[in-house]
């Protein structure tokens, strides 16, 4: 289903359009919204299943016992190391 709308744009977006338009790269300024909103619809699909992924390393991590914790020095002993030595240099 196709609906009528009217948009608004500032005079860069619609010379923007225009330009894109003339080159072919897209049939009409309308086609040429329409794969904008498109690829925001994915951008946002995209941020939803990255957040979510996200959430659910946070909660297995909060699950794991303190006893696995990795000490933070011994962690980042190796990064300190390199860091010192670059700055010696």
């Amino acid at each position: 289903m196709t609906v009528k709308t009217t948009l608004s744009f500032t005079d860069r977006h619609h010379r923007f359009l225009t330009d894109r338009v003339g080159e072919g790269v897209f049939a009409s300024q309308s086609a040429a919204v329409a794969a904008a909103l498109e690829q925001m619809i994915r951008d946002e699909e995209e941020r939803d299943i990255a957040l979510g992924a996200m959430a659910d390393e946070i909660r297995t991590r909060l699950r794991t016992p303190r006893s696995e914790y990795v000490d933070a020095d011994e962690a980042f002993a190796a990064a300190r190391t390199s860091i010192g030595a670059a700055r010696e240099a």
